[in-house]
């Protein structure tokens, strides 16, 4: 399992690209297990290109409603929640639902 993500990182400069990729695909991963009923059939595909990283989230059809909510409000909290993480870092997020 990857190191925990913590602050310092960022002040010393450790981050690094594949680091990050890794942090916001578990990040991602987590907070999708925790909305599904089949956490086992949850799956983050990562892409990563010098500003941007593209995350395709693949869950079970039963729970694809899940993740996307009511009027798509779960899909962009997730969105906004894994951008958040990303500008932090200095990169671009996009999150893709895949069904």
């Amino acid at each position: 399992m990857a190191r925990p993500y913590v602050a310092a990182d960022v002040e010393s400069g450790m981050t690094g690209g594949l680091v990050m990729e890794t942090e916001l695909k578990e990040l991602l991963e987590y907070l999708a297990k925790a909305l599904v009923d089949n956490p086992d059939e949850v799956r983050v595909d990562s892409t990563e290109t010098d500003t941007t990283v593209v995350l395709e989230l693949n869950v079970a059809k039963e729970d694809i409603g899940k993740v996307i909510g009511k009027q798509g409000r779960i899909a962009r909290a997730l969105r906004t929640v894994v951008k958040a993480s990303a500008v932090k870092n200095g990169k671009r997020a996009i999150v893709e639902i895949v069904d």
